[in-house]
């Protein structure tokens, strides 16, 4: 472990260390972590580009997949470039400020991400449950203002974390032992009463987790009850198929970020670096594979991916 000393000038200075006892692997760890990360921002790229191209793929579902995109995107970014230069050129430092506005983007497009699969699940509910109404109930300006409400519940819901933290005073250890600027590492850096921004934390994330996951479980025992009604096999099957890639998604992403919290803020007794190692994958995983989950899966958009790159 690296010594730090600091100065009064660097009263407004976090260390971050990376990856807690693995320093000397920070550059073999940088080059899995980046391969996924650039991955997943040509895939997502692709999607947008493709979605952007094609009018016929102007409709609400990749709308949906476009903001989906998006979030991948701006989570993923949100924290590499800063943990690329700590693994890479040893660059530790960041400004309280800096950390404190990492920290706000990073937990607020995290929540935008849980609202747009919410949304996904509705349409979904409404493509099986209410197939003839489709196109009046999920029109391209509904969906918009409905990834307009996710922004702003996240704004709203996460804004009080920066807030809550800023007028604490600092430990006199600045060091915080992770990639990036996550709310729980951040809040050991004050010495303050910082009880109400742990408890705010904690309540944010099973409120916004376990709403979301209620209405997306709401949506999807209504469409089995549907498909259940349904007498033909082949239109169970069909049906099912729609929402496959949607599932899988959701599986991943609520799983992953599940342990990952859960781990963090209970498991004392592992150790850091896979703390570290475990929340890093959480938010690089998803945004590779959430562009091949869906490209697989649905055969209008890996039909247009296809001629695209036979003109190549």
């Amino acid at each position: 472990m690296e010594n730090f000393s600091f100065t009064p000038s660097d009263s407004s200075i976090f260390i971050l260390t990376g990856i807690p006892g693995l320093e000397a692997a920070h550059v073999w760890i940088s080059i899995p972590f980046s391969v996924v990360y650039i991955m997943g921002l040509l895939g997502n790229v692709t999607v947008l580009f493709i979605v952007g191209k094609e009018e016929t793929l102007h409709k609400p579902m990749y709308l949906l997949l476009c903001m989906l995109a998006l979030t991948d995107i701006t989570t993923s970014t949100s924290f590499m470039p800063k943990a690329m230069c700590i693994l890479w050129f040893n660059l530790k430092s960041i400004t309280v400020k800096g950390c404190l506005t990492q920290m706000f983007f990073f937990h607020a497009v995290c929540t935008i991400h849980s609202a747009i699969l919410v949304t996904m699940a509705f349409d979904r509910y409404v493509a099986i449950c209410n197939p003839l109404r489709y196109a009046t109930i999920l029109t391209n300006a509904r969906i918009a203002k409905l990834g307009l409400v996710g922004l702003i519940r996240a704004v709203l819901f996460i804004l009080p974390l920066p807030l809550l933290l800023s007028g604490q005073p600092f430990c006199a250890n600045r060091i915080i032992p992770h990639t990036y600027c996550d709310h729980i590492a951040v809040a050991k850096m004050f010495c303050g009463d910082i009880t109400a921004s742990r408890a705010y934390g904690l309540v944010m994330a099973f409120v916004i987790i376990g709403l979301d996951l209620t209405l997306i479980g709401l949506s999807y025992g209504l469409i089995i009850r549907a498909v259940l009604r349904i007498s033909s096999k082949e239109a169970h099957q069909k049906a099912l198929n729609t929402c496959t890639a949607h599932i899988c998604v959701i599986m991943m992403a609520y799983t992953l970020g599940f342990f990952s919290t859960l781990t963090y803020r209970f498991g004392h007794g592992i150790a850091p670096h896979v703390h570290v190692i475990l929340a890093n994958v959480t938010y690089l995983l998803p945004p590779m594979l959430n562009p091949i989950i869906y490209g697989v899966k649905t055969k209008e958009l890996r039909d247009k991916v296809a001629k695209y790159f036979c003109r190549i």
